[in-house]
């Protein structure tokens, strides 16, 4: 059964942040709280627990996690390039709700699933998350929730859907905006938005001009 860690208390948050931090390094899986909802998180650089992941979920392949981030040079690591905007929207928005799709870096040897060569990155801004992708460095991190089921916003929902499929469960209360990231495509001439979420499209706009939309 997983071990939930209360993060309120100093010395539990201590002990929870060592102990998820060695179960990402053996290949297992934990529950961490984002500024969006609370995630479930694998090392990205493991394929096998990659996969243990999209089967807690109930995902497939054809579902890549995104990978979340601790540092800004972490996540340049992971990508080929940037683009002409992808520094102006880490530099306005990150760490944030903003999930960037690029290029990966191709001589990473890693597999997330069907990315088509591509990586969506996102730099948290949650302490506690924050901590926790400091030691471990890059994690592929989805939603804390069974596929087709509400975002866990508690560490208490995600425990009640993923159950014993997690090793240890970091609670840092109820997450404060259930509101999901803003994912933009960075891998074309002209950035797309791939999902509304928290940084509403104006914003984007206010800071490289023109973001495509399907409306």
């Amino acid at each position: 059964m997983g071990k939930r860690y209360d993060c309120s208390d100093l010395e539990q948050r201590t002990e929870g942040l060592t102990e998820a931090a060695a179960a990402v390094r053996r290949g297992e899986l934990v529950v961490l709280p984002t500024d969006t909802v609370y995630g479930i998180g694998a090392d990205a650089f493991t394929p096998a627990a990659v996969t243990e992941l999209l089967d807690a979920k109930g995902r497939g392949r054809d579902m890549p996690p995104p990978v979340l981030v601790g540092t800004v040079r972490a996540a340049t690591a992971l990508i080929d390039d940037l683009g002409p905007y992808g520094q102006d929207l880490i530099d306005a928005f990150w760490p944030g709700p903003l999930t960037l799709v690029c290029k990966a870096n191709r001589a990473l040897s890693w597999d997330l699933g069907d990315t088509k060569g591509t990586v969506a990155v996102r730099m948290p801004l949650h302490p506690v998350a924050l901590d926790l992708l400091k030691e471990t460095g890059p994690m592929a991190v989805s939603s804390a929730n069974r596929s087709g089921a509400p975002a866990a916003t508690t560490a208490e929902e995600a425990e009640e859907q993923l159950g014993e499929s997690v090793a240890v469960y970091l609670d840092a209360g109820k997450t404060t905006d259930q509101t999901p990231s803003t994912i933009l495509d960075l891998t074309t001439a002209v950035p797309r938005m791939l999902r509304r979420g928290a940084i509403r499209v104006e914003k984007l706009r206010g800071i490289i001009g023109y973001v495509a939309t399907d409306d």
